[in-house]
Formats: structure tokens, sequence, C-alpha cells
């Protein structure tokens, strides 16, 4: 009985530890990497409609917010409610701007290429086009090899026209390996911005990322509850050699 007894003392005693660590790490007093801003200087966050109404002057101000990539757009109709909003104040408050697409594996590549052409401004020194290329919170299809490559390319197609910049492709690591790793030329060209918050990724050069999500649970003045946090490849010091439309900044 008294093994029982130590057995529920133990079990409960973990079960609390791992609810104070959710806890902690859901209200962003945990979080597994904390990289510098000597060690990586420019950073930034990504924000969308979950953020609610972002106090963008006070967000410009802190140093870990050198920009801002926005969502405005998800499969083939919709429009983040926040986007436009965002985009303007952002751009008010002299944050370096991008906006990010959702891309969803049931709709034609071309017809959410359309819906981005519709939604974001074509503005001077904004970052180029994100692509979201994830499984979370997608259909249930998981297209093949070729089919992901045919509504990939399909896409930026569509989109070269208005946004002829080499594009920024944001994956998770399941993402890459199912995809990506080993077929990186059969897709366009493109920026690599890679979510790791579990660990920093490896690096020589910007040769492999030039952005990491290294965590989904930050805290920034002017924003009410979590954001993801970023950061700028750690040999660049400005936006210049990456993104070159936004050298100015």
């Amino acid at each position: 009985m008294r093994g029982l007894v130590r057995g529920m003392i133990g079990a409960t005693g973990i079960l609390a530890v791992a609810s104070a660590a959710y806890f902690a790490y859901d209200f962003g007093m945990l979080r597994f990497n904390n990289p510098s801003l000597s060690t990586y200087p420019v950073q930034g966050i990504d924000v969308s409609h979950h953020q609610g109404d972002i106090d963008w002057k006070t967000v410009a101000a802190q140093p870990n917010v050198r920009f801002a990539i926005m969502k405005a757009t998800e499969g083939g109709d919709h429009r983040d409610s926040r986007f436009a909003d965002n985009w303007q104040r952002a751009g008010d408050a002299g944050v370096v701007r991008g906006a990010y697409h959702f891309f969803t594996f049931c709709r034609p590549g071309k017809d959410q290429a359309q819906n981005v052409v519709a939604t974001v401004p074509k503005a001077p020194e904004t970052l180029p086009i994100t692509v979201d290329l994830e499984f979370v919170g997608n259909c249930a299809k998981v297209p093949t090899l070729e089919e992901m490559v045919a509504e990939v390319n399909a896409f930026f197609a569509e989109l070269k026209n208005t946004f002829p910049e080499k594009p920024i492709f944001y994956v998770t690591q399941e993402f890459y390996d199912q995809y990506l790793k080993g077929n990186e030329s059969r897709f366009p060209d493109h920026y690599l911005w890679l979510r790791s918050v579990f660990q920093e990724p490896q690096q020589e050069g910007c040769s492999r990322w030039s952005i990491w999500q290294f965590a989904d649970n930050g805290t920034v003045d002017g924003i009410q509850g979590a954001v993801d946090l970023n950061a700028l490849c750690p040999s660049e010091t400005g936006f210049a050699h990456l993104f070159p439309a936004v050298a100015a900044k």
C-alpha cells in the first residue's frame, strides 16, 4: 500500500512539474532559445490576426524588432483580417515589412497566387513574399513530391510578374525533410526561413538558412500575448546581402 501511495505521489509530482513547465512555456517564461543581439543583431517578429491590435510605434522601439513578417493570405480566397492594418501601421512606424501566404495543399497554386496579388500591396523597401509551407493547420491532403513541386511552381509562375524577387520559403523541419531536402533544384530558387524552437540550427555563412524562427512564445512590448520571434542569419548585420530591395534599412 505504501508503495502504491508513493507511486501516486510520484505520478502527481511529475504531472505537476509538467503542468508548470507547460504554463511557463505557454506564457513565455520558458524558452529553449534566447539568441542575444550581439550574436544575432537583426531580429524580428511574425504576426497575424492572432496578435490582435498591435501598438506598432511601441513595437518599433524595441531593439529586437527590426522587421515584421505578417500574414496576408491563405489558400485561394482567405485574407487575414488584420493584414491591411498591420501593413499600413508597421510601415508608418518604420518597421521593415514582409507579407506571407499560408499555402494550402487543397487549392491550386495558381489560384493562391492570385489571392496574394489581389491582397498584398507592391511597396518599395519590403521583404520578398514568403510562402508558409507546413503540415500544421493544413488540409488533410498530403501531396506527393511531384504534386507539391507542380503546385508550388505554378504559384510562383503566377506571382512573378508582380513579385519577381527571389521568395522566402518558411518551412518546418518535417516539411523540409519530406519535400525540400535533396530536391531544392526542383523548386524555385529561394531563401530559407527555418522553424526550430528547440535548438539552434547549424549555420555556415548563410548557406543553409536566412531566417531562423527560434520561439513561438515570445513577448514584445506593444503586443498582447505571445508572438513568434525570429533572427536573421548571424553573419548579417543588415538586409543588404540577403534582401537588396531593403538595403537602405
